[in-house]
């Protein structure tokens, strides 16, 4: 069977998480019919955690790009639920890679602008689960989604509405 590799970008703190599943569900329906799915995700709260897991409740597999080294990585998250459910998640994982750190710019921002560009590379399509509003930080979702367009990338967009 033919494999799709589906990347993600996208908020971490989204108004309704049950209705962004189920809108990715029917995107998954639509472009995944027929073939292997393999989520390609960071793992950060919200956006990402959701595409893996509704891959991986296909029967799906996950490959995890991490920005920084996991324990370093789940430093970021906002509780002792939230890093568990990223640990669980990265145990799913049938691969998980670390981004190489750039000497040049050691920084968090720089870290998580590097795996937005590593799961954009390793996907065949980007679900991008945005509110369609510019990047609020360097690596953010507006500027995933111009890089896949610039490559040109599949972006399906899941609109979304932030948490306030």
């Amino acid at each position: 069977m033919d494999e799709l590799r589906v990347g993600v970008s996208g908020h971490r703190q989204l108004a309704d998480p049950a209705a962004v599943a189920a809108a990715v569900d029917r995107v998954l329906d639509r472009v995944g019919t027929g073939r292997d799915l393999v989520a390609v995700s960071s793992l950060a709260e919200g956006a990402d955690r959701i595409v893996a897991a509704r891959v991986l409740a296909r029967g799906g597999r996950l490959e995890a790009v991490l920005p920084l080294p996991a324990d370093d990585y789940a430093t970021d998250f906002v509780d002792a639920g939230s890093r568990a459910e990223f640990a669980d998640l990265l145990a799913a994982a049938d691969l998980a890679t670390v981004v190489p750190p750039d000497p040049a710019d050691p920084s968090r921002e720089a870290a998580y602008a590097r795996a937005g560009t590593a799961v954009l590379e390793a996907c065949d399509v980007l679900l991008a689960l945005w509110d369609g509003a510019a990047a609020r930080g360097r690596g953010g979702t507006a500027e995933v989604v111009a890089e896949a367009r610039e490559a040109g990338r599949r972006v399906e967009v899941v609109p979304v509405e932030r948490a306030s």
